[in-house]
């Protein structure tokens, strides 16, 4: 008797959710990774983790949609976010999400850091919403630029 492979999920659209910021884009997943990564990099941040099941399932003879979750972060912003709370610090890196759609093009997907950082603003005050703040710019120009055409 023959074992089947598991089939590939379907792709699911990301959809409007509170905290998010979500564009599509007409880029191609290869191309919308590169762009994100060289806006990071524009905007004095870096990529300090990536992770996504594509790969290691073509490892296993399943095909998924492009799929890649790209850690942001710089330590300045963390030498500051430590000294307001160190709790707060295990939401960094401040991820982004680039997702393949069906139709070939990819979507940059992200929580906005004030959103991240919310539950920690009653221990450590409206100097982490300025850091968050700071964030979201940078967060924003980062997208912007990732989009560009």
């Amino acid at each position: 008797m023959a074992t089947a492979l598991p089939s590939a999920p379907a792709v699911a659209e990301i959809t409007a959710r509170p905290g998010w910021e979500i564009h599509a884009s007409q880029k191609d997943f290869a191309t919308l990774l590169a762009d994100l990564k060289a806006a990071v990099k524009d905007q004095g941040l870096g990529v300090v983790t990536e992770a996504g099941p594509t790969g290691a399932a073509a490892a296993r003879g399943i095909t998924i949609p492009g799929n890649r979750v790209v850690g942001v972060f710089a330590n300045d912003y963390a030498v500051e976010i430590l000294s307001l709370s160190t709790a707060a610090m295990i939401e960094a890196p401040i991820r982004f999400y680039v997702t393949e759609n069906d139709d070939g093009t990819a979507t940059l997907s992200y929580k906005t850091p004030t959103y991240v950082f919310t539950p920690y603003l009653p221990e450590a005050g409206e100097k982490l919403a300025a850091v968050a703040a700071r964030l979201d710019t940078a967060f924003a120009a980062i997208a912007t630029s990732a989009l560009r055409p």
